[in-house]
């Protein structure tokens, strides 16, 4: 009995073990194939910023350095985020460096918090301002549009010690509620300016025109500089030529060290030619910093003249240098772009087949190829940005009646939707639109007009599971 209770028990014990290895084995070749089909799936999947992308869907998800940069590169990378955070402090107006001695803020990471959208308050918006052309007035070709006398085309509410600002502001909303045809009611605002003078020596115009601004997101941008100008230019279509409604334009901006005009791409209106331009434009007209492309501080009257920037203590008046200047300008290139989320749920595709039935697609382009750039990582990617960065009118809704170079005071340039849905993971209660007016997805959709109001009426017929399908896909990207 011994001897076959033993071999029985060896048999079980050999047969058990059996088991454990064929299990242990089948697990193996599970994980294999899992593992197999996800890096089939995430090679498959679109990337957003290409070879730029970033698996990051945290706070931090928009100030991630692209991959790819070369050594040299990251270190440039790194001086331009020390730059973007350094803090310029309040001194009086004599003293060189420092704030202003008119601005709205006293760094970029200030206005741009975690490199996203700002809120919709005054500290982080700004207001923009000019006046109207008058009949036969000639605008000077480096405006883009009438400055206003002794203050230019920004409203500065905020000097250093002993100075005066240009005005004081007041920033309030004004709310109304509206109606789904399939009876769901919605509330959307919209902003209101009390501009009173502050300066008895800067008095503000009767026929001032404002624009209330918020800070756009700066992540994903060198990208969107690479794109060649040729492919801008085939998707314009001023006259609406295929009738589908469509009417992108390109608005061509004076670009001061070029000493001509040439295609804009960066700002609300596509106003700025290039990073570098927008970056130099930031400083002098945010923070009054003097630098190599403006060297008036003031911010009045913009030179056109470039200048050799010069480290504080030489003879230069530039408060930053040109050093500086590259460094901040290549860090808003090189930031990568976070990767998309919830691709297989079936949420999201059917959100995505809407957002194109809905013709969404027609400006906000999903897929873009970029051409060469200086910096290899951004060249020749296959991106998904969401736009076409051509001017489109979006209506009255919208209006902010202020040209700009060609933009009209009802066209503004299609924002990128890449990151739309960590806005408010990165800054909660940041705000969309060009002015933060809209405090959710689902109102900057209800504020579309113009050449988006097809679109609109599309979305608001829309079944209820539909319209929240759409915006899920929305917030996926």
């Amino acid at each position: 009995m011994t001897f076959y209770s033993s071999l029985r028990s060896s048999k079980l014990l050999t047969y058990l073990l059996l088991l454990v290895v064929a299990g242990v084995a089948a697990l193996l070749l599970s994980t294999t194939l899992a593992g197999d089909r996800l890096s089939w799936r995430s090679q498959s999947l679109p990337k957003a910023g290409g070879s730029t992308t970033i698996n990051n869907r945290s706070s931090r998800a928009f100030g991630n350095p692209a991959p790819g940069l070369t050594p040299q590169e990251m270190d440039l990378h790194t001086a331009g985020d020390i730059a973007f955070d350094d803090v310029f402090v309040t001194a009086p107006a004599t003293v060189n460096p420092g704030l202003g001695p008119l601005f709205n803020n006293s760094s970029c990471s200030g206005c741009h918090v975690g490199n996203g959208r700002g809120l919709p308050q005054l500290g982080q918006a700004l207001v923009r301002v000019s006046l109207p052309v008058s009949p036969g007035q000639t605008i000077a070709p480096e405006a883009g549009v009438v400055p206003v006398p002794q203050i230019g085309t920004q409203l500065r509410d905020h000097a250093v010690y002993g100075q005066l600002p240009e005005a004081k502001i007041e920033l309030s909303w004004r709310e109304g509620a509206g109606q789904y045809p399939d009876g769901g009611s919605y509330r959307l605002r919209s902003p209101q300016l009390l501009i009173r003078q502050a300066d008895p020596n800067k008095p503000i115009p009767d026929t001032l025109l404002t624009s209330l601004r918020i800070p756009p997101p700066v992540f994903g941008d060198g990208l969107l500089e690479a794109i060649p100008e040729k492919t801008l230019a085939q998707w314009a279509d001023p006259t609406d030529q295929n009738s589908d409604g469509i009417s992108g334009r390109i608005n061509r901006v004076w670009d001061p060290e070029r000493q001509g005009f040439t295609l804009g791409r960066f700002g609300l209106k596509a106003s700025s030619p290039n990073l570098r331009h927008q970056t130099a434009s930031a400083y002098v007209h945010d923070m009054g910093v003097s630098n190599p492309l403006f060297p008036d501080r003031s911010g009045t009257g913009e030179s056109q003249t470039p200048q050799v920037g010069a480290e504080i203590g030489t003879e230069i008046s530039t408060e930053i240098s040109d050093r500086t200047l590259q460094s901040a300008t290549f860090y808003t290139q090189t930031l990568g772009v976070p990767a998309r989320t919830q691709l297989d749920d079936p949420t999201i595709e059917t959100g995505e087949k809407l957002f194109i039935q809905a013709n969404c697609a027609a400006c906000h382009l999903p897929t873009i190829k970029t051409g060469s750039s200086p910096i290899p990582a951004l060249a020749h990617q296959t991106i998904h940005p969401y736009t076409d960065l051509l001017l489109h009118d979006l209506g009255l809704g919208l209006a902010d009646h202020r040209p700009d170079f060609d933009a009209t005071g009802q066209e503004w340039r299609t924002p990128p939707l890449w990151g739309l849905g960590l806005t408010q993971t990165v800054l909660p209660y940041a705000g969309y639109l060009h002015d933060g007016r809209a405090r959710s997805i689902e109102e900057a959709i209800l504020w579309h007009g113009g050449e988006a109001e097809a679109s609109k009426a599309q979305f608001m017929a829309m079944e209820v599971g539909d319209r929240q399908a759409l915006l899920s896909f929305l917030n996926s990207l």
